[in-house]
């Protein structure tokens, strides 16, 4: 039994060292320099191997997208739990995915396709994707007092948010924004105006 362990153990050792190495790979030359024999030469592993754990780059891609997608939720569960109000829990959240989304560029970049080709049929079947709309759609029918979370008026007022954060940190990542200190007013007046209109 423990032999079996260990060789599971080595099995997921060696599935994390190829997800760390093609990470590392975005981050020095970008997604367009991604390949598997490139990750074979960082792990120092023939490329058949890493085929053994991805049928191919892609299949990386989507995987580090699920990590991502992990990882922003747990960020949007602190930053809410952080409030009680759901005005300031609205704010802290969209300012955490704004955070978020730079601390892991590279990861938000292969998330929503900013700067490289997006699987975005196999990205939006990934269960983890739904999180953060699950996350915020909840507070806003808190703030809006609204029980049917499918609802319209819910989907308008989260894609009102999103399509702000999301289009202000694209056009940064693509370097043609302002000074952070501009960006990070632009993106609190934006914020405090859509909630403005919530409690209104």
């Amino acid at each position: 039994m423990a032999s079996k362990d260990r060789i599971l153990r080595l099995k997921e050792e060696t599935r994390c060292n190829i997800l760390e190495a093609a990470l590392q790979i975005v981050k020095e030359e970008g997604w367009q320099a991604l390949s598997m024999r490139k990750i074979a030469d960082v792990i120092e592993y023939t490329a058949p191997i890493i085929y053994e754990y991805f049928s191919n780059k892609e299949a990386i891609l989507l995987e580090l997208t699920r990590q991502g997608y992990l990882k922003l939720s747990r960020e949007l569960e602190q930053a809410r739990d952080r409030h009680r109000l759901p005005a300031k829990q609205l704010e802290d959240m969209w300012l955490t995915y704004w955070n978020f989304a730079f601390a892991n560029k590279e990861i938000y970049q292969g998330m929503f396709g900013v700067t490289t080709s997006c699987a975005c049929e196999m990205v939006n079947n990934l269960p983890e994707a739904e999180r953060p709309y699950e996350l915020f759609s909840a507070v806003i029918g808190e703030m809006m007092n609204i029980d049917d979370l499918e609802g319209d008026i819910i989907c308008t007022k989260y894609y009102t948010f999103w399509s702000v954060v999301h289009g202000l940190v694209s056009i940064n990542l693509l370097s043609r924004g302002s000074s952070d200190e501009i960006n990070r007013q632009v993106l609190k007046d934006a914020i405090g105006g859509i909630i403005r209109t919530m409690a209104a």
